[in-house]
């Protein structure tokens, strides 16, 4: 019988250190499987019965079984004309643990183990687990820990398992210590280093992790100086080495860079050579450049991208502008030429969409503004994606193009999407002391069955409010973008029961309008409605305002009939729907009720935002609203019999004098507070204040005036109710900030915020003395619940009358699908 050593073998010696004389195999017998089926031995054996074994074939079939890494130990015997193949199988995982790690979970860590194939379940392999300690000692290292170490131990267990623990010591950071920059003398290291990732411990560290060192960090910190220098006319700026140093107990690094300044430089020429395709003179409206000025790289690189976006608007998708500085080191000067390349001027033959599994492809091609057949043009494509992301319906929009097979002229573009929730099951649960439990729920969807129509329908109910709406807006009747809608509601409110949160009246109102809307440019849209409605007020003697009973006592009956009419303008550029970080809206709209309506009235509601994106991820919103509402026509209500003599105490009193008009509809009146208004402040609790009752110790029996704090002497009520006003005001400022751990802005923001705002008996009784302000930080996140918002606001100016309506905490939250 001859053995063939495995490890002779492996080594490839050559043919004569050992003697196999061929023989022909009759058998094959495998020895020493446990888990490893006989077949995957076949496999990977290739030798057969009847076929000729020489020792080079015996080689090659024991390195193919090494191969698999299932083995330890490999021997190939000879009994007679069979061929006996003896095995040694590698020990099985039993148990994968991971200790003492922080910084990198332990599900990451498993998931990267498991790619290299060292996970529970599967061979064990003592090469593998040498990797993967260097591998985690290498990642640690990239998060400054240079003194991490990583320990695997290795139990065996019955049946040939092993049991692998790998104890992890992460250590302290190194922190960067000292970041040197020799040479620079033009600029102070403040300046150079400002933008830097890399930086010493400062107050922000803790957030911006700056003073922890990596290898990436450092090349782009470079790359940023040499754009500072050449930016600002060194054109020859130069970084000659770089040195890392790290102190001997590895918790401190020391960055050093050796830089050449050089010279400062001034253009001397420009030119545009190539095919042009347009006229020069155009093209030169997009040099930043000119003669004289210092050399600026950015400038110069922003050149060549207008050019070059210029050209791919008129169908050139492939254009190439490069462009190249010739310096002239005597006299210190750079002629700089732009070389064009526009190649073949080309169309979009298709666009393709992909990943809108319910939503229907025609709702995304609407919303295309790059036409198929016609000229490729990428400020379409760019506009067609902002377009796509403004539905809301898409959680990524990506718009790629790809040339035709054998067409050097064509190419079809593919939007691929990822769809998310458009629609959502929202569910509101509150309480407060004055209105009890609030319950409410809404089932809206804004993509209704992949159309792009938008359904709603709601309830809320709590112990003073009833409500019921639903609505229906088809966004597309016809291509052109004409839309039609149409909305119904219901509600019932008893105020009464809230004591004086609200004034004391109670009113039912069903409502039906339709609305068409009609685009005007692919940025603004009007929308104009008619509607009807009819709403019954009752009063309360000695409970509601004494100004509120007067005005119904003036109508002479109980129920309000209306019709409307309203007309809107918005003008969009934002670039999202859920998160923008850049553009804005402008919104204007006016609602008439029409002649024949019990009280001729009108209002006017305008709003103005935009989004600007800052450093480094911040985003800066401003936003500004208005209302306003008066009455028309002939309809006057003169207060002949009481007298409102107006008292101190800024909007907390109403100061209507006797034989004053009082024209515009209570019910109508805008207010003030809010988690989606002025946060800090309860809901619809800010603006004009009025007492229930008569002064009985008056002699005239005056009605009474609540005093600056918002006390009703002799009152029903002890304060005064809010009854809102025809005039509102309110601003909004807030701060965007980057979430370091949090790449998609679409799952969460959060926000510091400032508002700013009031509610007025009218515009002449304006006063920016009483306007109310909070501060605070806010958080957005799609949860897994749904949508969920919470504020934390601070009001730090509030009227004396207005400080028992703050509130500190708020918070929404529903359910999408």
């Amino acid at each position: 019988m001859k053995r063939i050593a495995a490890l002779i073998l492996l080594a490839s010696l050559s043919t004569g250190a050992f003697a196999l004389e061929p023989f022909v195999v009759s058998d094959i017998r495998i020895e020493g499987l446990n888990r490893i089926s006989a077949g995957t031995v076949f496999n990977y054996l290739q030798i057969n019965k009847g076929d000729r074994l020489t020792t080079e074939e015996a080689q090659q079939a024991i390195r193919a079984l090494y191969g698999t890494k299932f083995f330890s130990d490999v021997e190939l015997e000879r009994d007679g004309s069979i061929l006996v193949i003896k095995v040694v199988e590698r020990p099985s995982i039993a148990k994968l643990s991971i200790r003492g790690n922080s910084d990198i979970k332990t599900d990451d860590l498993k998931k990267g183990l498991k790619d290299i194939g060292l996970s529970e379940g599967e061979t064990f392999d003592r090469l593998a687990l040498d990797r993967v300690q260097q591998e985690l000692i290498r990642q640690y290292y990239n998060r400054g820990k240079y003194n991490v170490s990583v320990s695997p131990h290795v139990t065996t267990l019955d049946r040939n398992r092993v049991s692998i623990d790998i104890e992890i010591r992460e250590g302290k950071v190194a922190k960067i210590k000292e970041v040197n920059i020799v040479g620079n003398t033009a600029f102070t290291d403040k300046e150079i280093e400002q933008n830097f990732e890399s930086g010493t411990t400062n107050w922000l560290s803790w957030y911006s992790k700056n003073d922890q060192y990596s290898q990436d960090k450092l090349s782009g910190d470079l790359k940023k100086l040499q754009s500072y220098y050449m930016d600002r006319g060194y054109a020859d700026f130069g970084v000659d080495s770089t040195q890392v140093t790290i102190a001997p107990d590895k918790r401190a690094m020391y960055i050093a860079a050796d830089v050449v300044q050089g010279d400062i430089y001034h253009i001397s020429g420009t030119h545009l050579l190539g095919q042009l395709i347009l006229p020069e003179d155009t093209l030169r409206k997009l040099v930043f450049v000119k003669d004289g000025d210092l050399f600026n790289r950015r400038a110069i690189e922003a050149t060549s991208d207008s050019i070059k976006a210029l050209l791919a608007n008129i169908g050139y998708a492939f254009a190439k502008v490069n462009s190249v500085p010739k310096l002239d080191k005597q006299n210190k000067t750079v002629d700089v030429t732009w070389y064009i390349q526009p190649g073949p001027r080309v169309y979009v033959r298709r666009v393709i969409f992909q990943g809108n599994t319910r939503t229907e492809d025609d709702v995304l091609r609407r919303e295309m503004r790059q036409l198929e057949g016609s000229w490729y043009s990428q400020a379409a494509i760019d506009r067609s994606k902002i377009r796509l992301q403004q539905l809301g319906y898409f959680k990524t929009v990506t718009i790629d193009k790809q040339t035709v097979p054998g067409s050097d002229d064509e190419v079809d573009l593919t939007a691929k999407v990822e769809e998310q929730s458009a629609g959502s099951l929202t569910f509101g649960v509150g309480y407060s002391q004055y209105s009890g439990i609030i319950l409410s729920s809404s089932v809206s969807q804004n993509n209704f069955l992949g159309t792009g129509d938008h359904f709603t329908i709601g309830a809320q109910r709590s112990d003073y409010l009833t409500s019921i709406n639903a609505g229906y807006y088809n966004p597309y009747l016809t291509e052109n973008g004409i839309g039609i809608g149409y909305n119904a509601t219901y509600s019932k409110a008893d105020y009464s029961s809230l004591g004086s949160q609200y004034a004391s009246y109670s009113n039912s109102t069903k409502s039906f309008s339709s609305t068409l809307g009609v685009p005007i440019t692919d940025f603004d849209r009007l929308s104009g409605s008619l509607g009807i409605s009819s709403t019954k007020i009752n009063t309360y003697s000695g409970y509601t305002p004494q100004v509120l009973v007067d005005y119904i006592n003036a109508l002479g009956h109980e129920t309000v009939h209306t019709w409307t009419g309203s007309l809107s303008w918005v003008h969009d550029t934002r670039n999202s729907y859920w998160a923008p970080t850049h553009g804005g809206q402008l919104t204007a709209g006016v609602n008439v009720a029409l002649p024949g309506s019990t009280v001729q009235y009108w209002t006017l509601n305008a709003e103005a935002n935009h989004y600007w994106p800052l450093w480094k991820g911040f985003v800066l919103y401003l936003d500004g609203k208005v209302g306003y509402g008066d009455t028309y026509g002939n309809q006057k209500y003169a207060n002949t019999t009481t007298d409102y003599t107006p008292a101190s105490g800024g909007n907390s009193q109403i100061g209507y004098k006797a034989g004053q008009t009082i024209a515009f509809p209570f019910w109508m009146n805008f207010y003030a507070g809010g988690v989606t208004d002025l946060r800090g402040f309860q809901d619809n609790t800010l603006g004009p204040r009025a007492c229930a009752g008569y002064d009985t110790t008056s002699s005239n029996g005056k009605p009474i005036v609540p005093q600056a704090n918002g006390y009703c002497p002799g009152s029903t009520y002890t304060y005064a109710q809010p009854i809102g006003g025809a005039f509102k005001v309110l601003g909004t400022a807030e701060l965007y900030l980057p979430l370091p751990f949090l790449k998609d802005i679409n799952t969460a923001r959060v926000s510091l915020f400032m508002d700013v705002g009031q509610a007025y008996q009218n515009v002449q009784h304006f006063s920016a003395s009483q306007l109310d302000a909070s501060a605070g930080v806010s958080l957005h996140w799609q949860a897994p619940i749904g949508p969920l918002i919470i504020s934390l606001g601070f009001p730090f100016r509030t009227q004396a009358a207005d400080r028992q309506y703050e509130e500190r905490i708020q918070f929404t939250f529903g359910s999408q699908f």
